[in-house]
């Protein structure tokens, strides 16, 4: 006979994985959890540094937890352990490397994979902001493709490097570079408004003895192809020429994908749910990041979990 999922889970980071977790505790007995990469955790893994800090209340968003997941303050390790050790404890049916196409609004709903169509009675869609990393509005020439990076992957030493943003991100990255690259934070405002306050001490303390050299208030306006190098226009004139720019603009759930899913976007490009993350479709959810209206925080995406699945437990089983 055809299986036909309790639940079907659209993402394989915090809140995906607490879904799924949540799910298999309050006894959902059939339950898939679809991850488009190798493996859980994606935005952890790419956009996190070596041993960054992970708070459980984040930018001093004091969260309680509600449900079965007991996540606290440690490191990008010991968050990945955790959940690692989590899947590993739950029977779940998770699947790698499996990118999912739509969501068809039918009873059941209709998930459409690559080569397959799978049914399920919910779904949850828990896809990270930062699965799409934000791009600069002017042109990046296809050429420097292997200079321009949105991530830390294979960054060595002994570069000249641009970063380019004004929160947590690109403070961090500043950070992790400057311990043996001559690094450059730009960021188009005068001071910084998005960064956390130890993040904050801990740049400006490195500018300070000189480790990182600050370069606010400017825009750019394009870069040119400098043979092995990129050459960076600014507003104001300057011209400078490094050998690599990061950037870290943040990112942005794919709107398309949330479309092709029939869920309704306010004026922001925004899911629209109610009080139980339900979007406009009956048994159509939203969690984490893509339900977060201020994201990055692991515990609230947890919460957004649990609230969901004791609602699919309660009212649509």
């Amino acid at each position: 006979m055809e299986t036909i999922y309790d639940l079907a889970v659209i993402g394989g980071g915090p809140a995906g994985i607490a879904s799924a977790v949540e799910a298999s505790a309050l006894g959902l007995e059939k339950v898939v959890l679809f991850e488009k990469g190798q493996n859980h955790s994606a935005t952890i893994r790419s956009f996190y540094k070596d041993h960054k800090r992970v708070d459980k209340d984040w930018r001093g968003q004091k969260v309680i937890l509600e449900g079965n997941v007991h996540f606290m303050d440690g490191t990008k390790e010991s968050t990945l352990e955790l959940f690692d050790a989590l899947l590993s404890s739950h029977t779940i049916e998770t699947r790698f490397n499996t990118e999912i196409a739509a969501i068809e609004p039918k009873e059941p709903f209709e998930i459409i994979a690559l080569g397959e169509t799978i049914k399920a009675k919910n779904a949850i869609v828990a896809i990270g902001a930062m699965g799409k990393p934000n791009k600069p509005d002017y042109a990046i020439p296809t050429t420097l493709k292997d200079r321009i990076q949105f991530n830390l992957d294979a960054i060595g030493c002994n570069e000249r490097i641009l970063v380019v943003g004004g929160g947590d991100s690109a403070a961090e990255f500043a950070h992790y570079l400057s311990d043996c690259n001559n690094v450059t934070l730009t960021y188009r405002k005068d001071r910084f408004t998005r960064v956390n306050p130890i993040n904050k001490s801990i740049i400006e303390h490195h500018a300070a003895i000189g480790k990182i050299r600050m370069k606010l208030g400017v825009d750019i306006l394009s870069l040119n192809d400098e043979g092995a190098r990129v050459m960076v226009n600014f507003a104001n004139g300057e011209k400078e020429v490094f050998d690599r720019i990061v950037y870290a603009l943040g990112g942005s759930a794919p709107l398309d994908f949330l479309k092709r899913c029939n869920i309704k976007l306010d004026s922001e490009g925004k899911a629209i749910y109610d009080e139980n993350y339900q979007t406009n479709v009956p048994g159509l959810f939203v969690a984490g990041d893509v339900a977060a209206r201020i994201g990055g925080s692991i515990a609230a995406s947890l919460n957004h979990a649990y609230k969901i699945v004791q609602y699919i437990k309660a009212h649509r089983l």
